[in-house]
């Protein structure tokens, strides 16, 4: 194994951890915008796990499910869209 594979072999784990502490600070915040921030960038970080040869094949598959289902989470906790105010600054209905 050359640095490069070591180097990128270290990231991965380091970005594995990184998402399971951010799991565990989803778990513990009732906030819903943190918890939104949290859910995506968990999506996004399972994303990039998946993607990488370091992992084996089972736990590259596990981690596209895992990066779906966080997606999925963070849709669900997303704002929503701010309604739009007629001039007289009272909001629309």
């Amino acid at each position: 194994m050359d640095s490069d594979d070591r180097a990128l072999r270290n990231a991965c784990s380091a970005l594995w951890l990184a998402t399971i502490s951010l799991m565990t600070a989803f778990m513990r915040t009732a906030a819903p915008a943190h918890r939104y921030m949290l859910a995506r960038r968990i999506a996004a970080n399972f994303g990039t796990l998946c993607e990488q040869g370091c992992f084996s094949t089972p736990s590259r598959t596990s981690f596209a499910k895992l990066a779906a289902r966080w997606h999925y989470k963070a849709e669900q906790l997303a704002p929503e869209p701010r309604r739009l105010s007629d001039p007289s600054g009272l909001p629309a209905f």
